[in-house]
């Protein structure tokens, strides 16, 4: 489902982050380095422009997607004998409700406050996309830091290579604009390739354990309270680290590199350890 599309100041900041890196990328860099009309550098500027294209769609999806609705008629059904028990809070047996929308909530639904409504599997809102990150757009969001992270160390590395070659006379001349160029790329860089990369290392791991950031907040204080109570917590959605990511990358090795996500489901039920542990016995 897309949503509609307003340009927020952050979103500006990372549209102009993304172009000034690939134009300076592939037509300083690249072209200082191998030069553009040589096979090195083609070869260098067309993977490049594909990385900062899958980069660019993952982002624009991510920013488009909805990341997930409540439908208004959702009612839990509390009969159904597959109905896992994590629907139920722990504090009274109360169903999931939301007092701000006014409506029941399916397992792992948060409300977003800056959102005004309830996301499916919720991992948190992001201003960078302007947009919830959910059910429907976490792959998305994931493959779009995944992307970003390539480019920035490919660019940092073709920064890198290019300062090592000797420039010809006429660009000495005219060296104070590639000297901006070189510094603002490795101010912008540097930092950013170390922030993607903590990103990436944290949804990697979220991702193996099959939890959203909330998850892992609450997580935190429910092992608390177990290990106070001397019980031991688990994850009820931790299926093992490849069936993890299979259940958010898609069952298909091949289309993990792929933004899209049609393998996702209603977000209205998920699979837990306890039904693997039931349909094993089975």
């Amino acid at each position: 489902m897309k949503r509609g599309f307003t340009i927020t100041p952050p979103v500006a900041v990372v549209v102009l982050a993304i172009s000034f890196i690939y134009f300076s990328t592939v037509f300083i860099f690249i072209d200082r380095w191998f030069g553009l009309i040589t096979s090195p550098g083609i070869m260098n500027a067309v993977v490049f422009t594909a990385v900062a294209l899958m980069c660019i769609t993952s982002y624009a999806l991510a920013i488009l997607t909805d990341p997930g609705r409540v439908p208004s008629t959702y009612m839990p059904d509390i009969e159904d004998s597959e109905n896992p028990i994590h629907e139920i809070k722990r504090k009274g047996g109360d169903l999931r409700y939301c007092q701000k929308c006014c409506q029941y909530k399916p397992p792992r639904a948060h409300h977003c406050r800056v959102c005004k409504r309830c996301i499916l599997r919720m991992d948190h809102h992001c201003i960078w996309i302007n947009n919830c990150v959910g059910h429907e757009n976490y792959k998305v969001f994931f493959m779009f830091v995944v992307y970003a992270v390539v480019a920035c160390i490919y660019s940092l590395v073709l920064l890198i290579g290019s300062l090592t070659i000797d420039p010809p006379s006429d660009e000495q001349e005219v060296g104070g604009p590639f000297r901006t160029i070189y510094i603002v790329a490795g101010l912008l860089l540097l930092p950013l390739s170390m922030a993607l990369n903590v990103l990436l290392g944290w949804h990697i791991y979220l991702i193996l354990h099959n939890k959203t950031t909330i998850e892992y907040h609450e997580g935190v204080r429910a092992m608390w309270l177990a290990e106070k109570g001397g019980n031991v917590y688990s994850h009820p959605y931790d299926l093992g680290a490849f069936e993890n990511l299979t259940t958010i990358l898609g069952p298909n090795i091949l289309s993990w590199i792929c933004p899209m996500s049609r393998h996702n489901g209603s977000g209205l039920r998920f699979r837990t350890a306890y039904d693997k542990s039931i349909s094993a016995s089975m």
